[in-house]
């Protein structure tokens, strides 16, 4: 489906055609007739399906069509990260190239005075569109720089890393400052039943849509080790000897294990750093640019980067531990071979995880391959096929509630939804 066959107004369709965009994906084709009529969304896809336009797009067009308050802030975008708000803000200037009486700031952590002088003046004229993580948000909240009682849009993405990196408490602070006419949209990479529930709490009888994981491309090298969680870290020091160790990342699960891991590739004299949520936002703009700059060979993170960064040149990602299900796993070995580059994805398999990982194979619909255990590192437990399991694979598939009743019951048709019941 083409951009043009929707009602996006024409200032927005200039835009999209000076940038050459012209059939819509398939999160688009959902999302953006849905929002333009007025009703809450709750998304479910994975990075790169261009769910940023999904939700911009939309608000922007009606923003710019519609009479809404000069002075208040129309529309809050909620961003776990810096680097993702920095990317909306980057979205947001291009798709908003022709729309003269729509502004916008970008709220986020980090900054010296200067930047927070220039949020706070942006704030208090009133931007039509407020990029922000909730940390930074609430510091604003806190000393009365901002009002949203006049909020018309509120989006939340990547709701699900929110929740992991400890945002809750504050995202319930944000939208409790809300009006209950604000229209709300949540996008989230996985529905785990956390995610169920903050929808619940935060939308109002949204249409749901949800598409399906793809598959990961076939120009990255899968392959696993099965072995014991102490041989872990001697197939890493195996690996980085016998190969080119720049433009790695290690992905596990837990922060307490990146910071372990991290230790001990120090100690083997590996240029490596950390990332995960203990750090400060400073700290990890820090190690970001350093691993980008090639000042860091190895970067060792938590999930807190598997999505919404754009790096285009990961040689390998190596999971240290089986990620919680085939989602994960898609996002992590999704940062290497990007940009018509090739990569290399091995994942250890400890004995604890095997069925996990056949889950994941399941998924992909082949056998990852097993690498042999490299010599004087003892013997592998064996990779036995269980049994499996009743499936609950319905849930990678694509639903939406169209026409199940779970809809508002609010006329079609195009609308300016501010002020709305």
């Amino acid at each position: 489906m083409k951009f043009e066959e929707t009602y996006l107004n024409d200032n927005i369709l200039d835009a999209l055609y000076d940038m050459r965009f012209d059939e819509m994906t398939p999160i688009q084709e959902k999302c953006i007739p849905e929002i333009l009529d007025g009703y809450d969304v709750l998304g479910v896809a994975q990075t790169g399906t261009g769910k940023t336009a999904a939700y911009l797009l939309p608000i922007l067009s009606m923003l710019d069509d519609g009479d809404y308050p000069k002075d208040a802030i129309n529309c809050v975008i909620m961003s776990p990260t810096r680097e993702l708000a920095q990317q909306i803000d980057q979205a947001m200037q291009g798709f908003g190239y022709y729309l003269d009486g729509v502004s916008s700031v970008a709220v986020y952590g980090g900054n010296d005075g200067n930047r927070y002088d220039q949020e706070l003046k942006g704030m208090r004229l009133g931007a039509d569109v407020l990029i922000a993580t909730p940390g930074r948000l609430i510091s604003h909240l806190k000393v009365g720089n901002l009002d949203l009682s006049r909020c018309s849009f509120f989006v939340l993405d990547e709701a699900d890393r929110m929740l992991d990196m400890g945002f809750s408490e504050d995202i319930m602070k944000i939208v409790a400052q809300l009006p209950k006419s604000c229209q709300r949209v949540m996008f989230s990479a996985t529905m785990p039943s956390k995610i169920r529930e903050l929808a619940v709490s935060l939308l109002h009888n949204p249409v749901e849509i949800k598409l399906a994981v793809s598959k990961p491309a076939e120009k990255i090298q899968q392959s696993a080790y099965v072995c014991y969680d102490p041989q872990k870290l001697g197939i890493i020091e195996h690996l980085f000897k016998s190969g080119d160790l720049q433009r790695v990342i290690i992905f596990s699960g837990k922060k307490e294990r990146v910071k372990d891991i991290t230790r001990r590739l120090k100690r083997m004299k590996i240029n490596c750093a950390e990332m995960h949520s203990d750090l400060s936002q400073a700290e990890r703009d820090d190690v970001m640019y350093r691993f980008k700059a090639g000042q860091v060979d190895v970067l060792v993170a938590t999930d807190i980067v598997s999505r919404g960064i754009d790096i285009d040149d990961i040689r390998i990602v190596l999971n240290y531990d089986v990620p919680h299900d085939a989602e994960d796993y898609v996002h992590r070995i999704g940062r290497t071979a990007r940009a018509d580059r090739d990569g290399v994805a091995i994942t250890f398999v400890s004995e604890a995880e095997i069925y996990k990982f056949q889950e994941i194979e399941h998924f992909l619909g082949k056998e990852v391959e097993k690498r042999p255990m490299p010599e004087g590192l003892g013997e592998a437990p064996a990779y036995i096929k269980r049994e499996k399991k009743r499936s609950n694979t319905r849930r990678h598939g694509r639903w939406h509630s169209h026409g199940n009743g779970k809809r508002n019951q609010r006329p079609r048709g195009k609308q300016n939804p501010h002020g709305a019941a």
